[in-house]
């Protein structure tokens, strides 16, 4: 990589390692940020399994960055040290409590979800019941697994059943007391009592049942009159204003395994649902979905790469009319609106494997290079989404893994080092020039999800940004958190603010020239929405909603959450079934004026 203008050469690599002696110590249950958090699982789900680790890698050519920097207690909340260099002090990043691998326990993860949680910020710790075998080929952890259920057929795209779904019978729950009459919660009034200046709870959903070890309920997606959320083999949609069934449950044959967190603009997504249940079933069955409509589109089925390239897990990313399938060591391109397979990214050079993407305004791709050889490393690369042709590629040196992509446009992107203990967060230029690093003494805690054989780039929220700035929130530990503002020009603080309580405030997105972020509830008060001027000199959270006493439990009671602002309405949702049959799950909340 070729230094960035006017920078004399330095040691390190690009993404700017801290260096510093491994620190030794406990582990706290809570991590900062160079570590975001697993995201804590229910005591009834199934533990979240690891994620095997491609080669690390980042950038090659010495870059602007990672000093050596002082020793730091492994585990304990604060930087490692303070690294010279032309930039002057760089603060190690509130770096990682766990090892830091990406989309595993210890990598970008989640931080706690509510005050009364006693397993949120909890990193998981226990490796979940194996699906396959794993074998270790020069240093990368590869899915053996014993036969294909679909018999090695190619991906073949064809329209599904078709027809527009109906609206079903199923019970309104309003939140209002007005439900089916059959006593349950659906016939609470969660506006009874409401207090001046509480929001009022549009409606609220209860959860299909799950199986006694958990579930997934990845997604969740909202339009213009339509709320869509996936829960186990399941989606469900509902009217955004009062609640109501806007077309019946689209059930698929097995578990969602795999979502596009974008929708088209059309407004369309795809989900990806498991083979069958045997243990040698694969996340390759896709369906193209109308979120308007519940109306099915196309189908298909991914076929498998190379020898240890398995569809046994898949990650879906959108980008443009684009729909990229990531694989553990490649990808397949489909076009979103026909379901056609467009190209493959495969391996290039000479042992460059792809192994994870990120859609939205940008297709990004990250390949884990010469995993066996003195060279390892890893690079990141733009692609053209509509050809698949490479706009431009940037290596990291050896040990560097890049994690996450914090935003795809601008691009930031989070990289950890094993070996080092060090993080680092990188932002690049439209062209793939260093843009800048962050050098901000801080322990930060996005809330992140891990993934499975391979990494998982855009699985982080509480994070947002515009086109100058970073937003990220601060650990909490005792007392109110912060949301730090940082300059992407120069990776240097702009600004920060407090919670405006002693619970977490969390960024959710910016419009309007404002930072909507979402403060989460305590034992005494339920949460609420900011929003935060991100202009001038003043940065006074300001209540956009005060969320109501009679559903903070319910808020609190999500391990791990979606949550939007849309159209002045605040929507939360879980993103994991517990299983428990002793109690009726909620699975969705809207909240208005």
């Amino acid at each position: 990589m070729a230094q960035p203008p006017d920078q004399p050469p330095q040691q390190g690599g690009f993404g700017a390692p801290q260096d510093g002696p491994p620190p030794a110590g406990p582990t706290p249950p809570q991590g900062g940020f160079g570590a975001p958090q697993q995201p804590p699982q229910p005591p009834q789900g199934p533990p979240a399994p690891a994620s095997p680790q491609p080669g690390y890698g980042y950038p090659q050519q010495p870059g602007p960055y990672g000093q050596p920097q002082q020793p730091g207690p492994y585990g304990q909340p604060g930087p490692y040290g303070q690294p010279s260099g032309p930039y002057g002090p760089q603060p190690g990043y509130g770096y990682p409590q766990q090892p830091p691998f990406p989309g595993a326990p210890g990598a970008p993860g989640t931080p706690p979800g509510g005050g009364r949680n006693p397993f949120r910020g909890r990193p998981a710790l226990v490796v979940g019941a194996a699906v396959a075998a794993l074998l270790v080929v020069g240093g990368t952890v590869f899915a053996v697994t014993r036969g294909d259920d679909e018999g090695g057929k190619k991906p073949v795209a064809a329209p599904s059943d078709d027809g527009k779904a109906t609206p079903s019978a199923a019970p309104v729950n309003p939140g209002d007391g007005s439900g089916d009459g059959g006593g349950g919660d659906e016939d609470q009034d969660f506006n009874a009592g409401r207090k001046a200046g509480e929001a009022k709870v549009l409606w609220y959903k209860e959860a299909p049942d799950a199986p006694a070890s958990g579930a997934e309920a990845p997604g969740m997606w909202i339009t213009g009159k339509t709320a869509v959320k996936a829960a186990y083999k399941e989606l469900v949609a509902y009217n955004v204003g009062d609640g109501r069934p806007t077309w019946a449950a689209l059930t698929l044959p097995q578990k969602i395994c795999a979502v596009t967190p974008q929708k088209t603009a059309d407004e369309k997504i795809v989900v990806a649902y498991m083979s069958g249940t045997s243990d040698r079933a694969k996340c390759n069955q896709l369906q193209q979905v109308d979120l308007n409509t519940g109306a099915k589109g196309w189908t298909a089925v991914v076929a498998d790469g190379a020898l240890f390239d398995s569809a046994i897990s898949v990650e879906l990313s959108l980008a443009g009319n684009t729909l990229m399938v990531g694989r553990s060591q490649s990808g397949t391109a489909y076009d979103v609106r026909t379901g056609k397979k467009l190209y493959d990214k495969q391996k290039y050079g000479d042992a460059c494997f792809p192994t994870a993407f990120a859609g939205g305004a940008r297709l990004i791709a990250v390949a884990s290079c010469d995993a066996s050889d003195p060279t390892e490393h890893d690079e990141i690369q733009e692609l053209d989404p509509a050809t698949g042709k490479v706009r431009w590629t940037q290596k990291f040196d050896k040990g560097w893994s890049v994690g996450k992509t914090f935003s795809v446009d601008p691009l930031v992107v989070y990289s950890t080092n094993e070996d080092k203990k060090n993080w680092n967060i990188t932002t690049f230029g439209p062209t793939g020039s260093l843009r800048s690093q962050v050098h901000v003494n801080e322990n930060f805690a996005p809330q992140c999800e891990g993934g499975f054989l391979q990494r998982n780039l855009t699985g982080c929220a509480g994070v947002a940004s515009d086109a100058g700035t970073l937003y990220l929130p601060t650990e909490t530990k005792s007392g109110p958190n912060e949301i730090v503002a940082i300059d992407l020009s120069t990776g240097k603080e702009k600004w920060r603010v407090k919670s405006p309580t002693d619970e977490a405030m969390l960024p959710v997105k910016t419009e309007g020239g404002q930072l909507v972020a979402y403060v989460e509830p305590s034992y005494e008060a339920p949460g609420r929405v900011v929003g935060i001027p991100t202009a001038g000199s003043a940065h006074t959270p300001r209540t956009l909603m005060q969320l109501p006493r009679s559903t903070a439990d319910i808020e609190d009671s999500f391990f791990s959450r979606d949550i939007d602002w849309v159209g002045g309405r605040f929507y939360i949702s879980t993103t994991r079934l517990t299983g428990n049959d002793d109690t009726k799950e909620k699975l969705m909340l809207a909240y208005g004026k």
